[in-house]
């Protein structure tokens, strides 16, 4: 099971980036999908889910109304489109397999994360 994060740069507050996970090995709707996050000094944030099931889509407060989960099956690929990004979204981003079909739930956070790779940088600065 390899995922590869794509798509990650520098953008202005208020700006878009559309980020990728590539599956290699296995097919990625077989799975849960979830992206996380991890900024410098803080904790690791569950960021949004996919489920494996249905394809519903799940978001932590931070994402809700500005980050949208979605799956291409024909690529085998998985989507994050964020926008209206903000300072506080800085951070290296990671696609992973989501364990629980997207029902675990932290306080700020979501999903249960068991497979992921190398991750993508981005920056949200003016």
């Amino acid at each position: 099971v390899q995922l590869q994060a794509s798509g990650g740069g520098l953008v202005q507050p208020g700006g878009s980036l559309r980020l990728s996970c590539a599956a290699s090995g296995f097919t990625l709707d077989d799975y849960a999908i979830g992206w996380f996050r991890q900024a410098p000094g803080k904790e690791r944030e569950g960021v949004s889910c996919i489920r494996r099931s249905d394809s519903s889509t799940y978001y932590a407060d931070s994402g809700k109304g500005r980050f949208t989960i979605s799956r291409d099956n024909a690529k085998n690929t998985v989507y994050l489109q964020m926008n209206s990004l903000k300072p506080d979204d800085t951070a290296v981003y990671y696609c992973a397999t989501e364990l629980s079909d997207c029902s675990h739930r932290g306080k700020h956070s979501l999903g249960l994360f068991g497979n992921w790779g190398q991750g993508t940088l981005v920056t949200v600065s003016s």
